[in-house]
């Protein structure tokens, strides 16, 4: 694989306050989705940002710091916790089949460990690989589009964004426009340290611009935030285990663990190294298992490899393991440090949309890229239909259901119909016709 990387995996930034600037860059990329999660189902955003600062440095120990991804809340979980929270188990229940799936993580790194990885190859060719990766860039473009405003201003009304705000229909797409502009123009432009930085530059242009048109209000920004704040965690322990959600949550480690694989499969083509095969699948799938066990014994939400750090590692060539370690280190201090939490809070959802619509489309590019690198051929019918029926799958909104709380979806349905597809189809295509 081709390494274009301007900081390598196991080298250090050339100065501490370039390395500092770079791992800050990462801390924004994933600080939106990270806090969404414990919103959503709610869970403290103080003990999130910890545990994903505590994941991430387990998983670079368990990886031996061979990987620079970034874990942070995991969004496969959100309905499943929301459910759990809703009976008589409550929020504990929710940490117990989280802690769980954390133990699956670990148990299928065990026998990847003594079979190896060579049938997850045979499981996932590029064929799969290829537009498993364009759906997960492409499946979270609607959520980008929508930060963007590019859907009206409706939509973030109704998920409480923006409320009482007059006039922000032709504004939030403004500002997204000048942050996804800034973005672009820093990559092409930029000289020296900035071109490194666009992220970082786009998010404080964008948050600038916000102010000057009234999306930010400046004196609301630190109301209900003192400096230091102990976030509240849930310590295992503390509480009585209850399993009656284990079933909810146990099915879908199988389907996050597909995810973890496409990830990083993105990864590898991004940083010119095989993952899989070095530092292995089984470590880094213990890393993220044991990084979620470990979020939800603090009363966290569960870890997952995170693509919009990837997207910046690919934006920027910088793909340290330094840098993402720091960032780590940063997002524990964060869930301690109420004002820079109530700042980074208020970051408008305009902004975030414009480097989304970057971070997201670097993904899907990258499943393009495999399949071009592959030299896979559409003529052929097989692979056809594997590309087809998974785009169609991943992308259109199929979905079966589990439980009455869990469904398979999205990308996670579109990989195991193409990894069974592409099985049958190979076996058909091998049989020796009848003469």
């Amino acid at each position: 694989m081709e390494n274009n990387l301007l900081v390598d995996i196991h080298e250090k930034p050339k100065s501490k306050a370039y390395w500092a600037i770079l791992s800050i860059q990462h801390v924004f990329a994933m600080f939106g989705a990270t806090i969404l999660v414990p919103i959503l189902t709610g869970l403290d955003v103080g003990v999130s940002l910890v545990a994903s600062g505590v994941g991430t440095l387990i998983y670079i120990a368990c990886t031996k710091a061979k990987v620079p991804i970034y874990l942070g809340s995991s969004f496969a979980y959100i309905s499943s916790i929301a459910a759990a929270v809703g009976t008589t188990g409550g929020v504990e229940s929710a940490y117990v089949g989280l802690m769980v799936v954390g133990l699956i993580y670990m148990v299928i790194a065990l026998i990847i460990n003594f079979t190896g990885s060579a049938w997850i190859k045979k499981l996932m060719p590029p064929v799969v690989v290829g537009p498993m990766i364009i759906i997960i860039g492409l499946s979270l473009a609607p959520t980008a589009v929508t930060e963007a405003g590019l859907t009206g201003i409706q939509p973030l009304l109704d998920q409480g964004k923006y409320i009482g705000l007059a006039g922000a229909a032709w504004k939030v797409p403004l500002v997204a426009f000048i942050t996804f502009a800034t973005v672009v123009l820093v990559s092409l432009r930029g000289k020296g340290f900035m071109r490194v930085i666009p992220f970082l530059i786009a998010i404080m242009t964008g948050y600038i611009s916000a102010v000057l048109l009234g999306l930010v209000n400046l004196n609301e920004v630190f109301q209900g935030y003192t400096f230091f704040q102990v976030p509240k965690f849930v310590f295992l322990g503390t509480y009585s285990l209850d399993f009656s959600a284990v079933i909810v949550f146990a099915p879908l480690a199988l389907v996050t663990i597909a995810e973890h694989i496409g990830d990083h499969i993105v990864l590898g083509e991004i940083v010119g190294k095989d993952l899989i095969e070095d530092p292995g699948l089984h470590k880094t799938i213990l890393g993220d298992g044991l990084a979620t066990f470990v979020s939800a014994a603090l009363g966290g939400p569960a870890n997952t490899t995170y693509g919009e750090n990837t997207g910046v590692i690919a934006m920027t060539r910088v793909g340290s393991v330094w840098v993402t370690g720091l960032a780590a280190v940063f997002a524990i201090f964060l869930g301690f440090l109420g004002y820079v939490q109530a700042f980074i809070s208020s970051i408008p959802w305009a902004v975030i949309g414009g480097m989304t619509i970057i971070l997201y489309g670097l993904i899907a590019s990258n499943g393009v890229k495999v399949l071009i690198k592959d030299r896979t051929d559409l003529s052929n019918m097989k692979n056809l239909v594997v590309v087809s029926t998974m785009l169609v799958i991943g992308l259109g909104g199929a979905s079966i259901q589990l439980t009455p709380e869990t469904t398979l979806s999205g990308m996670s349905l579109a990989a195991i119909c193409g990894i069974i597809l592409n099985l049958v189809l190979s076996a058909i295509e091998e049989k020796p016709s009848a003469e």
